[in-house]
């Protein structure tokens, strides 16, 4: 999510950067959002999540990618009416993979 973060902040100085950078993150078949919510999102951040979310919504695949419980998502986003939009958008038709609390890092430097 920081690229994106990143992307979406270089987009606006282009012109019809953001509409660009919509139609571009709208269109892919799969969208991979690694480290979801490391850092809290500002109100601009929220308000590209909600639009890519609406425009890829029945359209393709988003893969969420985060150490955070699905629980502590909401207060991450702001808790606010964006918040509850951008999760009613995440959570309707998801598939949830729980992949449990065992960090692999640890786990690979403690077989070495």
């Amino acid at each position: 999510m920081p690229d994106l973060a990143e992307a979406w902040a270089l987009a606006k100085d282009k012109p019809q950067g953001h509409a660009k950078f919509l139609r571009k993150y709208a269109a892919f078949s799969r969208l991979v959002i690694d480290e979801w919510l490391l850092d809290h999102p500002d109100d601009d951040m929220r308000s590209m999540l909600l639009e890519l979310l609406e425009r890829r919504h029945d359209t393709g695949s988003t893969v969420f990618c985060t150490q955070y419980a699905k629980k502590d998502w909401h207060p991450r986003l702001g808790s606010g009416v964006r918040a509850d939009a951008i999760m009613d958008r995440i959570v309707h038709n998801a598939i949830w993979i729980d992949t449990g609390t065992k960090n692999m890092r640890e786990h690979a430097a403690m077989t070495q």
